[in-house]
């Protein structure tokens, strides 16, 4: 179960008891995770602020509302009791801790019930632009959102992820005009052309159409047969796509992301009926020749309204339009009860003009569809400055991926000479690629994704400290009494957990609140949570290991079933964080 919401719906039944007249309040019982474990496991903070309503001193409502929760919780709690201004501290009673873990023990996934498998979440997440490689700017929305996905998915939600490629739109009028004119090569020969070679036409082809006005027309001619479907147009368009889409899977593939592509081009045949149903409802604007939506709070420095530009003055679509096509879609085609983009944080005023504009034309009911804008801060290099190479050009991802993993390698390998663990270099270079991509993604992952952060390749492969390297030892460790146990040919059994020493009980409170860390990701969306549950899961473990003996004490089988526990934990929460165990290290 989930502790915390146990607790809010057990305490919210005894103030109600304890005050039947809170029944008109909508009333809920606030509970948190104690801070310190000299106050118990929880704490309930309701009594202080009911003072008011009630008419009573904190202390006298924090005690009437506690004897009703003994009456209903009963054996389940070891402590119950009032501190301070009317705090009431809560700790479970060992054998609640007990039942929650063997309960944990005999699910097989460790989900709760999964409440939410009637909601459909669609999630918008890494779109990279076509023609462009993607760099580190890239690695968080792909990361997060893979991320978050999997933990919804896990929850029980119903999720759509979505690739918003940049797909459409004057780019590739240019790139259309130069390959026909200076590379027709690769029309015939499509294998002859890697993303780099295209990143470079693209980089001519835009310094032509800004000096060349004959170029710069043929390239707009190009962009009006690509957009009237003109079959070579569309050829040359689909070739673009296929060799950016090939670099890009490759990314994906080692950075084990499931995305379903669904680009700005999808949403195309949605702009033109999109501006006329708002027209229809009235609620365009013409500024400056273009076609606007005003929304209230929006406005500049100067206080002037700040417009949501729909359809430029000459016509042309925008960034806006196929965001308007999109949410529409998202919302009556593919019925999401919940959207979520998964973008930078510069984009926070866009998204949030867009939401206001969805509801305006009367397609987003907040009462019904959750949205919501999942930005995250900036990628900065050791000079705490934007990540750069040395030559001042933006890190390309797959680079840094290659680099993080040569790394890897070279420490790993280090490791060996000086240890001797027995690894050959096939072993080595299987940690070592599992070793470096966790390592960049759990760097990101572990910091709040609303600040930036400084990316460091010596302090995220470290084996000491909130690392991913730190988790996989932690995971190898629990997986090696396994080995130990056939190595000595130890049959263990199943018995139920029993909890005696400190050590134990702190374990176990912290598996049992694995369901609750998901929860709070589902609330606000900051996977950073599961990776502090998971830096405490090892070191409660750590603990625990050093405190209890297990193969070969009195309670080995017991203690047992918490090593195993521990490491279907450890592994669930690596997955949902799209990490990767090695069973050596």
């Amino acid at each position: 179960m989930n502790l915390k919401r146990y607790l809010k719906a057990q305490f919210t039944k005894a103030f109600l008891d304890a005050f039947p007249q809170l029944a008109t309040e909508n009333f809920e019982a606030e509970i948190t995770q104690s801070t310190q474990s000299s106050f118990g496991h929880y704490q309930c903070n309701s009594a202080m602020k009911l003072s008011k309503v009630l008419r009573l001193p904190p202390q006298k409502i924090a005690q009437a509302a506690l004897d009703a929760a003994k009456i209903i919780l009963g054996d389940e709690l070891a402590t119950l009791e009032v501190a301070g201004p009317g705090f009431m501290n809560i700790s479970f009673s060992t054998a609640m801790l007990e039942s929650c873990c063997n309960k944990m023990l005999q699910t097989p996934d460790l989900a709760t019930d999964k409440t939410a498998s009637h909601q459909k979440v669609v999630i918008d997440f890494s779109s990279p632009n076509i023609a462009k490689e993607m760099h580190v700017g890239h690695l968080r929305s792909t990361i997060i959102g893979e991320s978050i996905a999997r933990v919804l998915s896990f929850l029980g939600y119903d999720v759509l992820r979505l690739n918003h490629v940049g797909d459409w739109g004057t780019a590739f009028g240019m790139l259309i005009a130069y390959i026909k004119q200076y590379e027709p090569s690769v029309i015939s020969d499509p294998d002859s052309a890697e993303l780099p070679r295209l990143v470079q036409f693209y980089k001519t082809a835009k310094a032509k159409f800004d000096e060349d006005a004959n170029f710069k027309k043929q390239s707009q001619l190009e962009v009006v047969a690509l957009q009237g479907g003109e079959k070579e147009a569309l050829k040359i368009w689909t070739l673009i796509c296929q060799i950016s889409r090939k670099s890009y899977q490759e990314i994906y593939d080692i950075l084990d992301i499931d995305l379903n592509e669904r680009g700005e081009s999808f949403y195309n045949p949605y702009l033109k009926s999109t501006i006329e149903e708002l027209e229809q409802k009235g609620i365009v604007e013409i500024s400056d020749g273009a076609k606007c939506l005003f929304l209230d709070g929006y406005t500049n420095r100067e206080g002037e309204a700040l417009p949501f530009m729909l359809q430029k003055s000459d016509g042309g679509f925008n960034y806006a339009t196929t965001d308007m096509a999109a949410i529409k879609h998202r919302i009556f085609e593919e019925k999401g009860d919940w959207l979520i983009y998964v973008t930078d944080i510069g984009q926070a005023t866009h998204f949030a003009m867009l939401f206001k504009a969805a509801e305006k034309a009367g397609w987003l009911n907040p009462q019904k569809t959750r949205v919501d804008h999942v930005p995250f801060g900036l990628v900065l290099g050791p000079d705490g400055k934007k990540f750069k190479t040395r030559s001042g050009d933006t890190e390309r991802l797959i680079d840094l991926i290659h680099t993080a993993v040569e790394k890897a390698q070279a420490i790993l390998e280090a490791r060996e000479e000086e240890q001797g663990r027995g690894l050959d270099t096939e072993q080595i270079t299987e940690i070592a690629n599992a070793l470096g991509v966790n390592a960049i993604k759990y760097a990101d992952l572990s910091s709040n994704r609303i600040h930036d952060y400084q990316f460091s390749y010596d302090r995220m492969l470290q084996f000491e400290g909130n690392t991913a390297a730190f988790l996989m030892y932690a995971y190898v460790r629990i997986h090696g009494i396994k080995r130990q146990l056939q190595e000595k040919g130890i049959v263990a059994q199943t018995v139920p957990v029993s909890l005696q020493h400190e050590s134990e009980i702190a374990l176990a409170l912290h598996l049992a609140q694995f369901n609750e860390s998901l929860d709070s990701i589902a609330d606000d969306l900051l996977p950073h949570r599961l990776c502090e549950y998971l830096y405490l899961l090892a070191e409660k473990y750590n603990a625990f290991f050093r405190d209890c003996r297990v193969i070969g004490s009195e309670a080995q089988d017991q203690r047992l079933q918490l090593c195993e526990l521990s490491e279907r934990v450890l592994k669930q929460g690596m997955q949902l964080l799209g990490l990767k165990t090695v069973e050596r290290m």
